[in-house]
């Protein structure tokens, strides 16, 4: 059953508002200090974890800047502690606006959402009635795609601050890990990054033969045409999964496909070159756009 639930502030892990929870248990409030010590460090993991803690588990999620929390007991299913969190999570988005959460400033500032989280509460730990209010199939399938993760030993020593190396190990597969859907101009971006690839290597290709036929051909031709296919194809991948410094990395691709085509001068006229550094310039861009989801567009390098 679900014990008790908490929704915080990610930045700084201010609580915004809890349920009402008058259990003493030794071993329940031992678990509630590990999901308080979790509220402050959660950008540290991955958007969805779960934490073993004797017979309870903690649950949590976390997107838009807000943060969802449950204890509940080691048996309750993983499928309906999520949906719990999920329904927390989309009326407290619908019921609070963005600023009002980044200006609030006292700890539990929208307590009476209390109520909400009570009645649902009260909804998940009846199941015969739940059943016919929720549907589990999508959460099911959620899960199965991308399990929540799985918190270890060595990171509840970190969320009880015994160590400060432990963030770095998630920097790859934080809540970044999944990108919003690809536009339109994302998908042609793409096709017109991978044709320029495909040139490229055509180019490149026909160089070599020409180096194998005349000595007096510069190979440096080669291998700026290499260059060129790859840094191509690297947009592509960037635009297609997450990766740490993503817009850094789209901007030196972008700088080596301007670089190439820079010492190629003499193989292209002006067209193709602007055509090349025009889709490299296009695919920087749609990368710059697909933000991971539940962030908005970071227009910093």
């Amino acid at each position: 059953m679900v014990l008790f639930a908490s929704v915080v502030r990610v930045t700084d892990g201010l609580p915004l508002s809890a349920s009402t929870d008058y259990e003493q248990e030794k071993e329940l409030q031992e678990t509630k200090r590990h999901l308080k010590g979790l509220s402050k460090k959660l950008l540290q993991f991955p958007d969805r974890c779960t934490l073993k803690s004797g017979q309870y588990n903690v649950n949590f999620t976390y997107s838009l800047g807000v943060g969802y929390l449950m204890v509940c007991t080691a048996n309750y299913p993983n499928v309906l502690a999520f949906c719990f969190l999920d329904e927390l999570q989309k009326e407290f988005i619908v019921t609070y606006d963005t600023k009002r959460i980044s200006g609030a400033v006292r700890p539990y500032s929208f307590i009476e959402f209390d109520t909400f989280i009570q009645k649902t509460k009260q909804r998940y730990n009846s199941p015969r009635s739940l059943s016919t209010k929720i549907n589990l199939a999508d959460m099911q399938t959620e899960i199965k795609l991308r399990p929540p993760y799985q918190l270890s030993p060595e990171d509840l020593q970190a969320i009880n601050g015994f160590s400060v190396s432990t963030s770095s190990k998630y920097k790859g597969i934080a809540p970044t890990q999944m990108l919003e859907p690809a536009s339109l101009s994302g998908i042609v971006s793409c096709v017109l990054s991978v044709l320029c690839g495909g040139l490229n290597l055509l180019r490149g290709v026909h160089a070599i033969e020409s180096i194998l036929q005349n000595d007096d051909e510069d190979f440096n031709y080669v291998i700026a045409f290499f260059l060129g296919t790859a840094a191509c194809l690297y947009q592509c991948y960037l635009f297609a999964y997450f990766s740490v410094w993503r817009n850094s990395k789209s901007f030196l691709a972008f700088a080596l496909i301007c670089l190439s085509n820079m010492y190629l001068y003499e193989l292209r006229n002006v067209w193709q070159i602007l055509f090349h550094v025009a889709v490299g310039a296009f695919m920087t861009l749609q990368i710059r756009l697909r933000q991971p989801l539940g962030k908005a567009p970071d227009y910093n390098v």
